[in-house]
């Protein structure tokens, strides 16, 4: 596994205000990326955690995201841009939970680029979060 400081670098400018849990900017130097589809709460089986539980479902994909990069011996550290889609924007601070429990299994924290969508509806009625994510090693 490469050094993430080697190829990702993390920046908050000034002139664009210190975001809360994110980066503004993350620049990637040599090495490969990956692209991870988007990660719903479908356990292994395949079966959905936390039907109508935004909480459950958001850990379910955060641990779904953390699988796929073990995969390609990457950790939340590699990770450099999330798209994450809602169905309802009232779920924030549930997601945000989720998501630094996530980030500080890695030393330092990594904040990648994140953009956060609400949107009306997911592949599946009952989803209520999804994440796809780019990594850089």
């Amino acid at each position: 596994m490469s050094n993430t400081f080697d190829t990702i670098r993390r920046i908050n400018p000034s002139g664009l205000g210190e975001p809360p849990g994110y980066s503004q900017i993350v620049e990637v130097r040599g090495g490969r990326m990956i692209f991870i589809a988007g990660q719903t709460a479908l356990d292994q089986r395949g079966e959905l955690v936390g039907k109508d539980d935004f909480a459950a479902q958001a850990d379910q994909v955060f641990r779904n995201l953390g699988i796929a990069l073990q995969a390609v011996d990457c950790t939340p550290g590699h990770l450099v841009k999330l798209t994450v889609f809602v169905r309802d924007m009232a779920n924030l601070s549930a997601y945000r939970e989720a998501r630094n429990r996530f980030f500080a299994s890695v030393t330092p924290p990594a904040a990648p680029a994140i953009t956060l969508v609400e949107v009306s509806k997911l592949y599946g009625p009952d989803f209520l979060i999804e994440i796809e994510a780019i990594a850089a090693a």
